[in-house]
């Protein structure tokens, strides 16, 4: 090749203006339409997102519920357990008590009418015995009847001397109660037994024996009392320490228990807003996800790799982000994925409509040539620049590029073979008189077409009143070798 390139401005006439405005505004309707199609299909995924959660909430209230519910009925069963307990003690006392009752009823001697209903009486309460009844009351009135019974039998036997002394002694270790006997076996067998050796000194010629007796079952009778007192109130006490710990270690196994609930609840909550906050990146990633390939497809078609490679970034951020469950930069990522592709979208439009302006020209380019009789040979895009062949029948080869200078074309054309075309422009200024002509003829068949608009022709050298500008960028990128 040979010769400075030589190139010009073109501009679109108001024709193909207002086409390019309609093309414009088409594409923004649909970017716009576009938009609102992922805004509802987002919102159609962040409603079943909704209605998820509202269902996983009412599981998890549910199952709060039947938590509690178990706890109550574990707390009811051990009350009813403990009621249980403190009848089976209550009976078993009013049991002892009633056996007592009826050893004193065994040995009062009086009326048969009399014994008959007492022991009627002792018959109905052993049968009422066990049925969670307090029958304390009702058993000591029993026990007064029969020892009131037996001191008037004894009274008629023995008058008013040592049976009734031996009689008063027996009803103080009736009265000591069923739960001292139980306490304070020893003491009370030492209470039978000198009772037993009292009653045999009562007899005749026993007076200094029953005296000297007296006083040692006396003694007996105020321990055996003491002892038993004393041992019920500790085995009381003792049980009602050992409930009251049972009771804490329930108390401590429940708060435990309702702390690790309570533990696990949290847990669960925010693994729930994890994966809540997961769901929606990944719900709105796949309603932009498609629509982010092909911007990145199309910035790539349209020579803009730079664009091409911020899209595929900003992608990979948000899915790198899912892949390692970090939510919140998930949920940043993928806003700024959002933004970045609407910003895209416009970026491709313009792109698109500068593709297709170069397209256009192009035809308008190729048709004014093939009308000056060149033969087109061929035309590729590169970088965002249309190149295509022609040839003279003369042989001469016209390459020609349609590019792009800020708002404006720019044809730029690389000569070969035509004589008026020179290696080197001479320092004066050079000319190419008939090259000139026929690429003016050329504009001017463009101009008729009512598209575009060609500017001055002109190159490095040319003769004219004033140096002309430096060519623009298109142009100063090309080399020209022979």
């Amino acid at each position: 090749m040979s010769g400075s390139p030589k190139y010009s401005t073109v501009t679109v006439a108001p024709v193909y203006a207002r086409l390019e405005a309609e093309r414009r505004r088409a594409r923004e309707a649909a970017r716009r339409q576009q938009e609102a199609q992922r805004a509802r299909e987002r919102a159609e995924r962040a409603a079943r997102r909704a209605r998820e959660a509202a269902a996983r909430r009412e599981r998890a209230r549910a199952e709060a519920e039947r938590r509690e519910t178990e706890l109550a009925a574990r707390r009811a069963a051990r009350q009813e357990a403990h009621a249980a307990r403190s009848r089976q003690e209550q009976s078993g006392a009013d049991v002892r008590r009633l056996a007592e009752v009826g050893e004193l009823l065994g040995r009062v001697r009086g009326q048969d009418s009399e014994v008959r209903v007492l022991r009627e009486r002792l018959d109905l309460l052993r049968g009422r015995a066990g049925r969670a009844e307090d029958l304390g009351a009702a058993i000591e009135e029993l026990r007064g009847r029969v020892v009131l019974l037996g001191r008037e039998g004894r009274a008629d036997d023995r008058g008013a001397g040592h049976g009734s002394v031996l009689a008063g002694l027996e009803e103080r270790l009736a009265r000591i109660g069923p739960e001292a006997r139980e306490h304070d076996r020893q003491g009370y067998q030492r209470c039978l037994d000198l009772l037993g050796e009292l009653r045999a000194a009562a007899g005749p010629g026993g007076e200094t024996r029953f005296r000297a007796l007296l006083g040692t079952v006396e003694h007996a009778l105020a321990r055996h009392t003491a002892a038993g007192g004393e041992r019920a109130a500790e085995a009381a006490e003792e049980l009602r320490r050992a409930e009251r710990a049972r009771e804490a270690a329930r108390q401590a196994e429940e708060s435990a228990a309702a702390r690790e609930a309570d533990r696990q609840a949290a847990e669960e909550a925010e693994r729930a807003r994890l994966a809540a906050a997961l769901a929606e990146a990944a719900d709105r990633l796949g309603v932009v996800r498609q629509a982010v390939r092909d911007a990145a497809a199309e910035a790539v078609e349209l020579a803009d790799p730079g664009l091409a490679e911020r899209i595929e970034a900003a992608l990979a951020s948000v899915t790198g982000a899912l892949a390692a469950g970090a939510a919140a930069d998930a949920l940043t990522a993928v806003a700024a994925l959002e933004e970045l592709l609407v910003g895209a979208e416009e970026r491709l439009d313009e792109l698109q409509l500068a593709y297709t302006r170069r397209m256009d020209l192009a035809q308008a380019l190729q048709d004014a040539m093939l009308g000056e009789g060149f033969a087109f040979t061929g035309g590729a895009e590169q970088d965002g620049r249309l190149v295509m062949g022609f040839e003279r029948p003369s042989g001469a080869t016209y390459r020609t590029t349609v590019g792009t200078d800020g708002e404006d074309a720019v044809l730029l054309y690389q000569v070969d073979g035509e004589p008026d075309v020179v290696l080197r422009p001479d320092p004066e200024g050079s000319v190419c008189d008939r090259t000139e002509d026929l690429l003016e003829r050329v504009h001017e068949a463009i101009v008729s077409r009512n598209d575009f608009v060609p500017g001055e022709l002109t190159w490095r050298g040319k003769r004219s009143g004033e140096q002309p500008p430096k060519p623009p960028t298109a142009a100063r990128e090309w080399t020209w070798t022979r």
